[in-house]
């Protein structure tokens, strides 16, 4: 690191440093965070726009309140960059996300100054209450801080945690509403019209800024000001009180980039109690142009060139499969008039932006609201549509009462598709799809597919969209194995049947999903006769399939990118010890533990089931 370059950034290891800082050298400090955050992110990627949208707002904070004995909760940690190095982690915040680096999320376990863990979106606000509540339980006299997007606060948990807390009068406080019109993708809803219309009110805001600055000056006015402010919000604007009926002051909207501006505000609203809302205007990218011009490109976008913007991409002949994922359901939209897509947020991350582009009559982003997506999927299943629900893996974990309630216990034919299932890499374990099998392979009526390449995947969504019943497909993240599918006719695969993809005597390899590419290549370098079968569905599972397994194989292995406990290698054992099969069983998955962050390749050696693990267990299961 250049000290020339970063002569301020050097000077602030902690928050402390900060706040020995002079005004005009917060905003030299600001600059060289921002760009040590591209410089760093250039190399080692990570979540840039929002973090770069967010680089003042977090100066101000650590200048302002007491952290860590003051509590900052950030909602998912995309934002949180600037967090992470003014809090003693700046020369770690080079191996951010790598593995045995930092976390690209806050984790209480990594610093003191992470007062919550943060991976999945909406939940700042009910934590940041639970925590002002113990404080005041406890008579201790701190301030506790929720950060959340605009993106964000379409979830349906941010609202149960803004209706809880504003029943509570007394506690202490402040939400930071962080409106910059996007959180992946760019947010819908009615809920982003109000805030548009909030924001962009000339006269609210000429006479909000009066109002603020009688409220910097001259603290005895608190009150008038509010009321003054109360009645400014309801008289020119219509509907404009959604945070007072919950009971919230709502201050705003401020410029989230104008850091003295931002200071004098926290300063002033330090001496409010009670709940509070600040709403602040904030660019996604800020202070880098191509991040600027492109918000959602940017949101991660990998490696990259600092002085150009250029992206470093690799030079991959497969496809990816979100995009199978996206291709496949415009065609099969084309053929059956009767499928929608539905995504909570993401439709560039699942690629469900293709069906946007192409039939946006026909394509639902219903804001970050997983369990709505899912029951809004079953609705329109009930009603003769044949919807398909795209969440990652471990986002659709919040879902889990809507899937068994709204869609298996009715037997709605909604397709749910698992992007991001098994090891997803540098996000790390709040991102890891590990446990999709086990939580859905104990669901009634619910068919569970894993297809090992492109082509199946493709087969599978056509196969369940002519089903009666709800259909669960789970595919990783990344590159597939190279097979050709655009265009492919479409075909149906028999439901709970898989597939024997090499003979063999010695040892049978079960395998799940893509584990049948690994399970296929230690196969062939083994010294061993090495079977491997492909399950394709592991609910229902091939009982054909086991019990050839069973009466031929001595020794077997199941392999799968998910959790052991209760997954579907413990199903296997279970079926073979029920059937009497003496077999000798080893079952590779992930331990009961959650996975950090790293590369996969990395991480699949550390669980074990890598192509070198696999060909371990074969030679341990042969003695």
């Amino acid at each position: 690191m250049s000290e020339m370059k970063y002569q301020h950034l050097m000077k602030v290891n902690n928050p402390d440093d900060l706040r020995r800082l002079s005004k005009e050298e917060l905003k030299a400090y600001s600059a060289e965070l921002r760009d040590y955050i591209v410089e760093c992110c250039a190399v080692n990627p990570g979540h840039l726009g929002s973090s770069l949208g967010t680089v003042e707002l977090t100066v101000a904070l650590h200048y302002v309140y007491a952290t860590p004995e003051d509590r900052i909760v950030w909602d998912v940690g995309h934002q949180a960059y600037a967090h992470k190095i003014i809090t003693e982690r700046r020369d770690a915040f080079r191996l951010n996300r790598t593995r045995d680096g930092i976390s690209g999320f806050p984790r209480i376990e990594e610093s003191r100054y992470d007062a919550f863990g943060a991976g999945h979106a909406s939940v700042s606000i009910s934590a940041a209450f639970g925590m002002a509540k113990a404080l005041e339980r406890q008579k201790e006299r701190r301030h506790v801080v929720a950060i959340i997007g605009d993106g964000a606060l379409t979830g349906g948990l941010a609202f149960e945690g803004l209706n809880n807390a504003g029943a509570s009068p007394k506690t202490d406080i402040l939400v930071i509403l962080n409106d910059n019109e996007m959180s992946i993708d760019k947010p819908s809803g009615a809920l982003d019209r109000y805030l548009v219309r909030m924001s962009t009110s000339r006269w609210y805001n000429n006479l909000q800024k009066t109002l603020w600055r009688g409220l910097a000056v001259v603290p005895p006015i608190h009150r008038l000001v509010r009321k003054a402010g109360n009645a400014v919000k309801q008289g020119l604007l219509q509907n404009s009180n959604l945070f007072e009926s919950l009971n919230f002051r709502y201050f705003g909207p401020v410029d989230g980039h104008n850091i003295e501006e931002l200071i004098r505000t926290f300063e002033a609203l330090k001496e409010i109690g009670g709940p509070k809302l600040l709403h602040i205007k904030t660019t996604k990218g800020k202070g880098y142009a191509p991040a600027e011009a492109d918000p959602a490109v940017w949101h991660a976008p990998g490696r990259f060139d600092v002085a150009t913007g250029e992206r470093l991409k690799g030079n991959y002949p497969a496809s990816r499969y979100q995009d199978v994922f996206g291709e496949t359901l415009v065609d099969l939209a084309r053929e059956d008039e009767r499928i929608v897509g539905i995504t909570p947020a993401m439709p560039s991350g699942c690629s469900m932006n293709i069906l946007m582009r192409q039939m946006p009559e026909r394509c639902f982003d219903v804001g970050i609201a997983e369990g709505h997506a899912v029951t809004f999927s079953a609705g329109i299943a009930a009603a003769g549509g044949r919807p398909f629900c795209n969440i990652y893996s471990s986002f659709m974990q919040r879902a889990y009462d809507n899937i068994i309630h709204d869609v298996a216990l009715q037997k709605l034919p909604v397709v749910l598709c698992l992007d991001r299932a098994g090891i997803v890499g540098e996000d790390g374990a709040t991102h890891h799809g590990a446990f999709d099998l086990a939580y859905l392979g104990c669901v009634p009526t619910m068919v569970v597919a894993a297809p090992r390449n492109e082509l199946l995947l493709r087969q599978m969504m056509y196969t369940a969209s002519h089903a009666d019943y709800p259909t669960a497909i789970r595919y990783p993240r990344g590159i597939g194995e190279g097979i050709e599918w655009q265009g492919v006719a479409f075909e149906s695969l028999e439901v709970g049947r898989g597939e024997r993809l090499k003979d063999g005597k010695d040892v049978a390899i079960i395998a799940v999903g893509t584990m049948a590419n690994v399970a296929l290549r230690a196969a062939e370098k083994s010294e061993h006769s090495v079977a491997v079968y492909d399950l394709r569905y592991v609910k229902p599972l091939d009982e054909v399939l086991l019990r050839e397994v069973g009466e031929h194989f001595a020794r077997v292995i199941t392999i799968e990118d998910g959790i052991l406990r209760g997954g579907v290698g413990e199903t296997i054992a279970a079926h073979f010890g029920r059937e009497g099969y003496g077999t000798r069983i080893i079952n590779l998955g992930i331990d009961d533990r959650f996975v950090e962050h790293g590369k996969p390749a990395e991480l699949y050696a550390e669980c074990g089931y890598d192509e070198a693990s696999l060909l371990k267990s074969i030679n341990e299961i042969m003695r």
